[in-house]
């Protein structure tokens, strides 16, 4: 303990043993509050703060739902970006820190950091979901030979976790693409056996600014340009990503996360574009911290 100026009227021996009082007071302080169970809870370890995503993307739209259906009206969520969740997670996690961030898989960020998700015993996030590659109408008469590719298009969370990291650890998205493309020619065999070339043709195709869509669009990009298309990417927020497929003024997407993600766009433009099919099964979102907080595995435990 250190005094910062003589106080008048003690000597040495008082002071040691005024030190000495109050750290014993602070000591015993400490000790009653552990007796009493008294400890930080979920919600004051992170500031009653959940970290988000971009503000139009369903994801958010659930997990403000989930707050009021969980009765955490005392929580914030925050929006951003991916990238800007992503960075405050690893600031977070190097430090052991507690953080609590929108998620969905798949994503790098599983693979990097050992993350669980928290239960959802209301289902507010659903159960698992699927990706679904859907069109303008009219599409199909357009271009009939990439929309066969569309229709057949199907790969496992595996694979687009490999152009996921490729990309995360700075290789470039096309390049990550490629070697993607290059180490699985059987699969992309699978979706163009058969299609005729063409001469040039403009697709359009949007996708939501998500590591798991950038991975997609790209190696379909190649695919398609290996057929003779000319292919443009634009990333957009979901609403959109859907209204360019609804409008006409884009092709298609591959990043349509039904029935639960999207419901609302789903709702809002159904009948103005068609589902061509799935492209992968057993996707996820939700709520998710490091393993390390080890007290907290529910949307419940934010409550305590």
């Amino acid at each position: 303990m250190t005094l910062l100026k003589k106080i008048t009227g003690f000597g040495t021996a008082a002071l040691l043993a005024f030190g000495l009082a109050a750290c014993n007071s602070d000591d015993a302080k400490n000790d009653d509050e552990q007796t009493s169970g008294t400890k930080t809870t979920a919600g004051d370890s992170v500031d009653h703060t959940i970290t988000g995503i971009d503000p139009g993307s369903g994801h958010m739209e659930l997990t403000a739902r989930a707050l009021k259906e969980y009765d955490l009206t005392d929580w914030n969520l925050t929006s951003g970006s991916g990238a800007a969740m992503t960075a405050a997670l690893k600031r977070a996690y190097d430090k052991e820190e507690p953080i609590i961030i929108t998620a969905w898989s798949p994503h790098w960020m599983f693979l990097k950091f050992d993350l669980k998700y928290l239960e959802d015993p209301k289902l507010v996030y659903g159960d698992s979901e699927e990706i679904h590659s859907i069109t303008r109408m009219g599409m199909k008469d357009d271009f009939p030979e990439a929309y066969t590719i569309f229709q057949r298009f199907n790969w496992d969370i595996e694979d687009m976790s490999e152009i996921m990291v490729a990309i995360e650890d700075g290789v470039k998205p096309e390049e990550a693409a490629q070697t993607w493309i290059d180490d699985n020619q059987d699969k992309v065999a699978e979706w163009t056996d058969g299609v005729a070339n063409v001469d040039g043709d403009t697709l359009k195709l949007v996708y939501a600014p998500w590591d798991s869509e950038i991975a997609s669009h790209n190696m379909m990009k190649l695919v398609l340009e290996d057929k003779g298309y000319k292919v443009e990417l634009s990333m957009v927020e979901p609403g959109p990503m859907f209204s360019a497929i609804a409008d006409g003024s884009a092709d298609a997407t591959f990043a349509a996360w039904l029935p639960i993600t999207h419901k609302t766009y789903l709702d809002k433009f159904d009948g103005k574009f068609e589902d061509v099919g799935i492209n992968m099964v057993n996707v996820k979102q939700g709520l998710a911290v490091p393993t390390y907080m080890e007290d907290i595995n529910s949307i419940d435990d934010l409550k305590k």
